[in-house]
């Protein structure tokens, strides 16, 4: 368990870190919005869901994850965008809300 753990947080690192260090270092212009579309409504939406789905596996050991990848995507946006964005803010929660919806989801399916 401690394996996958460590899987899920490095996997955590390279969407919510990387990608928008990919996104604001190599596209410019219009096509660096449109990247970061699809970032903010398809990638990380649906990697917030698959991490919630995993935790809702064990919740008392697996809390923590939803609430780390929001926490990193909100410090990858603020360093590789804008620092302080407060609509930030508003997308890490939305990320939480639905990786948390997620893990009890999951948890209510198992019972």
């Amino acid at each position: 368990m401690k394996k996958n753990i460590i899987l899920w947080m490095a996997a955590s690192a390279v969407v919510m870190l990387a990608f928008p260090w990919l996104a604001a270092t190599f596209v410019k212009g219009d096509a660096g919005m449109a990247v970061c579309f699809l970032l903010f409504f398809a990638v990380n939406p649906l990697y917030s869901v698959l991490i919630g789905a995993f935790a809702g596996k064990d919740i008392r050991r697996l809390w923590s994850l939803p609430v780390i990848s929001s926490a990193l995507f909100l410090i990858g946006t603020w360093i590789f965008f804008d620092m302080g964005e407060s609509a930030f803010i508003l997308y890490a929660a939305v990320y939480l809300v639905l990786g948390i919806a997620a893990m009890l989801i999951k948890k209510k399916m198992q019972k």
